[in-house]
């Protein structure tokens, strides 16, 4: 080694070291989103240290705590000005605390919360070997069928961990509308996926359709997250940043510090063009949109119902979220190019989830193309490119939410011996067996329908009226179109509860426990306050629909 060498090693070596400062996290404005999974990480060890018998009820009232506390966070950060004029970016710039991430994160807390009381039930099967049953698998891990599943059964083993897996989905849930970074984004749709695909395996009965359904979601949702990483790496190869507002300014063309590795390919429109379809193609595999829709109606259908209106509802929230902060904070300066697509994509959106809706003879098959076009008329909004379509969409996914919730809560409750009845054709009758819950399940149908004085008629005409607005007047006519072919299949199930004659060999209507009543109680009061009274929430989220950049 040189003397040259040397002395530089000792002149360094004799420097002062370089002061590192700690990152700054805003553990205040976080607190919703820890929360949550704070007390996921305390259900796991619950699952480790507390005694089977006792974990269900110290999961749910964990659970119930933890998401009701994070909620009150929320609510109290929006009452101190995080919504409107103290919203900012936090900890390190990934995270948006703001009017529409406050809204969402409310509304995915409350969707979650119901959540839980439906995955609580456990009165609505008959009890088994002495032990009550909920709607999950006694041992996940058992071979359907085996000896083990049945010794499972008969010691009353049910699958607690189901509670920690579901905060963890509220907790990425909660990240992705909020996340101001493109590596932000993919964690937080790989923090709230993977729990929902294990979710969606743990049927108690039908086991079989039940993995089929977690492993198509699954394999779907790999390649949507392999479609997502790709367009993220090629966004950063395009901006030099994974930042929203760096990208944004690339876009724009405002862009001053430019970085020299990437400084060849920076301002490649073919990257930016090319990776935001691919990052668009991520989020709206999971909103359902047509074409990438395929997942939904096989996994809707063979997960566990209870899963299945939380994941319709949340998910949706989430998604939907993430994709308006993508199109409105990052690429604002892109409206002329992605709006004819998304164009295109709510069209057949809308009119494909109606229409295959009418064939169908599942009710929650039913419900899936249902939720299909639903997303095609909030992507109506979304067109609007406005603040009115921002309220629009976030009034739209908190009515939906408690609608969807319900209305799946409904079809827990009608029962044959293999479970649930989700044949249309043993829902024959439901009217005249109990005619009560045929009138909630009717109330739900109508919201979907759009009909006034229901919480679906308010966000129909909210979004609608926004993208009209927006001078996209063709999306609201096949709009309207799409919502009378809808409407048939909903009053088609209304007429066959009311006005065809039940079956002898007909379904039993279990009565629930408080958590499904609840359940059912609070989605048929949202959707009729939503619905008769909306201007104060349709205010509320227009306070809230504003993002900061």
């Amino acid at each position: 080694m040189s003397a040259s060498a040397v002395h530089s090693l000792w002149t360094m070596a004799a420097d002062p070291i370089e002061k590192i400062d700690a990152p700054k996290i805003e553990y205040g404005q976080l607190a919703p989103t820890l929360i949550v999974i704070g007390a996921a990480i305390l259900g796991i060890l619950i699952e480790a240290l507390v005694p089977r018998r006792s974990r269900y009820h110290a999961q749910v009232f964990l659970s119930v705590v933890a998401l009701a506390a994070a909620f009150a966070a929320v609510v109290a950060l929006a009452a101190g000005g995080h919504a409107t004029t103290k919203a900012g970016i936090v900890a390190m710039g990934a995270i948006a605390v703001d009017g529409p991430a406050l809204f969402l994160q409310g509304t995915i807390l409350l969707a979650g919360l119901l959540g839980v009381f439906t995955f609580a039930e456990r009165r609505l099967d008959p009890v088994a070997h002495g032990n009550r049953v909920d709607s999950f698998a006694a041992q996940a891990a058992s071979v359907p069928g085996s000896e083990g599943e049945k010794a499972a059964v008969r010691a009353g083993f049910t699958t607690t961990e189901v509670f920690p897996l579901l905060l963890f989905a509220v907790g990425g849930m909660l990240i992705f509308p909020a996340a101001n970074d493109l590596l932000t984004l993919f964690i937080a749709l790989e923090v709230f996926s993977l729990p929902l695909y294990l979710l969606c395996a743990l049927a108690r009965r039908k086991r079989l359709v039940s993995q089929e359904a977690a492993v198509k979601y699954f394999l779907l949702g790999a390649f949507a997250s392999a479609f997502t990483l790709f367009g993220i790496a090629l966004l950063y190869g395009y901006a030099g940043s994974v930042s929203y507002a760096t990208i944004a300014q690339v876009v724009d063309g405002t862009v001053q510090n430019v970085t020299p590795a990437l400084a060849e390919t920076m301002g490649n429109d073919a990257l930016l063009l090319v990776g935001t379809a691919m990052l668009v193609m991520g989020l709206l595999f999971k909103v359902g949109a047509v074409p990438f829709h395929m997942w939904t109606p096989d996994v809707y259908q063979g997960a566990p119902t209870p899963v299945t209106g939380f994941m319709a509802a949340a998910t949706k929230v989430a998604a939907f979220g993430a994709l308006l902060r993508v199109l409105y904070v990052v690429l604002p300066g892109l409206r002329w190019d992605w709006r004819p697509v998304m164009w295109a994509v709510a069209i057949v959106t809308m009119l494909g989830g109606a229409i295959v809706a009418i064939t169908q003879t599942d009710i929650k098959r039913l419900l899936a193309y249902s939720s299909i076009a639903h997303a095609g008329f909030i992507l109506a909004g979304v067109i609007a490119a406005s603040p009115d379509g921002i309220s629009s969409v976030l009034f739209y996914l908190a009515a939906y939410s408690f609608v969807t919730i319900g209305a799946f809560a409904v079809v827990t409750l009608v029962r044959d011996a293999g479970g649930e009845a989700t044949h249309l054709s043993k829902w024959a009758g439901l009217g005249r067996r109990s005619p009560l819950v045929a009138a909630v399940f009717a109330v739900f149908l109508l919201a979907f329908a759009g009909i006034p004085l229901t919480s679906g008629f308010a966000g129909k005409f909210a979004v609608f009226k926004a993208a009209a607005e927006g001078g996209a007047g063709a999306i609201v006519v096949i709009g309207v179109i799409s919502s009378a072919i809808a409407a048939f299949f909903y009053i088609r199930v209304i007429v066959l509860m009311f006005f065809s004659e039940p079956r002898p060999e007909g379904p039993t209507v279990a009565v629930p426990s408080p958590l499904t009543m609840t359940a059912i109680a609070v989605g048929v009061a949202v959707t009729v306050v939503l619905g008769v009274a909306p201007q104060y929430f349709l205010d509320l989220a227009s306070q809230a629909g504003v993002f900061v950049r």
